[in-house]
C-alpha cells in the first residue's frame, strides 16, 4: 500500500472552446500564417483545458497548490520541486478552430522511488480530450516530483562544454533559439504561472538552474511542427516524448528527426551534444 493509494482513480473534467483568438495567438506564438478556421496543428491540444486555479491558491513556484481537501485532485506530495516528466500520446482526429472541447482526466498511478537527487515521485494522468463530442486525443502525462536542492546546489545543466551538435545523420534539422518572449508567450497560452519559465532570479537562486527552463510541452510541440514542416499537417498517429535534461533559454536548442517507413525518431539537443528531449512518433 502507498500512502498515495487514495488518490489514484481520481477524475476530474474540464470544457473550452477553440476560439479564433487563441487559435491566433498560438499560431502568432509558433510564427505560423494565421487562419481563421479549419484544423490546428498537432500540440494545440496543450493549450485547452488549462488550470484554472485561483492566484490565492498558488503555491510560492507558481502551481497551484497541493492539500488533502476534496477539490484536491493531485495528491499532496510534500516535494517542492515539480517537472513535467514526459508524455505519450495518441491523435485520433483533428481539433479545429471553433470546436467544443471537453477534457476528462484520470489519476492513473502514483510511484516513489530514490534516484541519485534523492525521493522521487512520479504521478500519472490520462487525458482524453474531445472535440464537439468525438474523441480527439488521448495522452498518458507524467509528472515528477522531487526533493528541494539545497542553496549551495551546483546549477543545473553544467556549462555547456566544447562539444558540438553534429546534425549529420539526421534527416531533418532546425535550430531555434528560445527566448524568454517565447516562454511568456507559451506560459500566457497554457495559463501555466510555474516561476522557472519567467522569474530568472528564482529559477536560479531558489530551484537552482542556470537560467529560464524553457517548458517541455513547448520543446514537444515544436517537435511536431517539424513533423508537420515535413510532413504535412496532422500527419502523426502517435507521439511520445521524454524529458531528458532542461533547455535554458537563449541558448541553442537543434531540433531533428529521422525515420525508416512509418516509425520516426525525434530530439532536441543542446549546442554542445547534450541531449534535451527524447521523442518518437508514428505516421498514420
Amino acid at each position: 500500500m502507498s500512502e498515495w493509494d487514495a488518490w489514484v482513480g481520481g477524475e476530474e473534467r474540464r470544457e473550452d472552446r477553440l476560439d479564433e483568438a487563441l487559435a491566433r495567438r498560438w499560431l502568432a506564438t509558433f510564427d505560423r500564417d494565421v487562419a481563421v478556421t479549419g484544423p490546428m496543428p498537432q500540440g494545440i491540444h496543450f493549450c485547452l483545458c488549462t488550470p484554472e486555479a485561483a492566484t490565492a491558491a498558488l503555491g510560492e513556484d507558481g502551481h497551484p497548490r497541493r492539500d488533502e481537501g476534496a477539490e484536491s485532485f493531485l495528491p499532496p506530495v510534500p516535494l517542492a520541486r515539480r517537472m513535467w516528466a514526459g508524455s505519450t500520446i495518441t491523435f485520433h482526429r483533428p481539433i479545429a478552430i471553433g470546436d467544443r472541447i471537453e477534457r476528462s482526466s484520470r489519476l492513473a498511478a502514483v510511484t516513489e522511488k530514490r534516484g541519485g537527487s534523492g525521493r522521487l515521485v512520479f504521478v500519472e494522468i490520462d487525458h482524453a480530450t474531445s472535440a464537439n463530442g468525438e474523441l480527439s486525443v488521448e495522452e498518458r502525462q507524467t509528472l515528477v516530483y522531487r526533493e528541494a536542492p539545497g542553496s549551495d546546489a551546483i546549477l543545473s545543466p553544467p556549462e555547456a562544454s566544447l562539444g558540438t551538435f553534429n546534425p549529420g545523420e539526421w534527416d531533418a534539422h532546425r535550430v531555434i533559439t528560445p527566448d524568454p518572449r517565447l516562454l511568456f508567450r507559451y506560459s500566457a497560452l497554457t495559463f501555466n504561472s510555474h516561476r522557472i519559465h519567467y522569474d530568472a532570479p528564482f529559477a536560479r537562486e531558489v530551484e537552482r538552474y542556470r537560467g529560464l527552463v524553457v517548458h517541455g510541452p513547448l520543446i514537444a510541440t515544436l517537435l511536431l511542427l517539424l513533423a508537420d514542416k515535413q510532413f504535412g499537417s496532422n500527419r502523426l498517429a502517435s507521439f511520445s516524448f521524454r524529458g531528458l535534461s532542461p533547455a535554458i533559454a537563449d541558448e541553442p536548442l537543434h531540433l531533428v528527426m529521422r525515420g525508416a517507413g512509418d516509425c520516426l525518431e525525434l530530439g532536441a539537443y543542446a549546442g554542445d551534444g547534450r541531449q534535451v528531449t527524447k521523442a518518437e512518433a508514428v505516421l498514420r
